[in-house]
């Protein structure tokens, strides 16, 4: 008999997906949604899959993550985003895994929506580990790019993640805002060698990581545009550092 599993999700006007998301987790023994005060129809959507709700105002990515593990009823968990979906399959292989865990938690692949398509199939994957023991794993911490740390081995399980993320370019570049502040915020507190000439070459890097490296090209414009993005929010990172340590310098008065 498969270990039960809590599938956990957390909300903040998350209506446009969050229907997708809990039907793609239906299966599971219990779904938890921990909102942070949605104004839209969250609430109720999550009512009608059979969720339990429950609210919590926002205390971070990470923080908030965490405390939606913490209400889990069942020791092995599934988390999701909002804007993320499993495929059909994913019930069996999640099923067959937990009949004998062999690890303590596991990495699932997840494949992007680029604005108007879906990235190339031959793009390359990211891996979150998503499914895991929760009494020997943690949220990471970070105030953004948070991830689940794992006290033990990591599988990974062939199922692919739906990830619809921002619909349009303007969700996007708002993102890319929203979180350059948050990690500008954090890495203010560490130490950064050369900052001046991190702002000036990274960005460029970092578009041709995601670009080249990671086959987003693959996807013509949408690819383009998304790692132009993606060096616009890496240009934005050391450049709000950069203000800070700016402001931080200058005389008071």
């Amino acid at each position: 008999m498969a270990e039960p599993l809590s599938a956990v999700v957390t909300t903040y006007n998350s209506a446009g997906t969050l229907e997708a998301c809990l039907a793609s987790v239906a299966w599971a023994d219990d779904i938890l949604v921990l909102d942070s005060g949605s104004s839209d129809a969250t609430v109720a959507i999550a009512q009608r899959h059979g969720a339990r709700v429950q609210m919590q105002p926002f205390a971070g990515y990470s923080a908030q993550k965490q405390a939606a593990i913490d209400l889990a009823l069942h020791r092995w968990v599934l988390l999701l985003d909002s804007d993320e979906a499993l495929p059909p399959c994913a019930a069996e292989t999640v099923r067959r895994t937990l009949a004998a865990p062999a690890c303590a938690g596991y990495q699932l692949w997840r494949r992007e929506w680029v604005f108007w398509r879906w990235q190339s199939p031959r793009a390359r994957l990211n891996h979150y580990v998503r499914l895991f023991d929760r009494e020997r794993a943690r949220m990471s911490g970070h105030s953004v790019h948070e991830a689940v740390r794992v006290d033990g081995p990591v599988g990974v399980l062939e199922v692919v993640l739906d990830h619809y993320g921002e619909p349009d370019i303007a969700g996007r570049v708002d993102k890319a805002n929203r979180y350059s502040s948050l990690q500008a915020a954090e890495d203010a507190r560490r130490r950064h060698a050369r900052l001046g000439w991190r702002m000036v070459a990274y960005p460029s890097v970092a578009f041709l990581r995601y670009y080249l490296l990671r086959g987003h090209w693959r996807a013509g414009w949408a690819g383009f545009i998304a790692a132009r993005v993606h060096a616009f929010y890496a240009f934005l990172k050391y450049a709000k550092l950069h203000e800070a340590r700016m402001r931080a310098r200058r005389p008071p008065g």
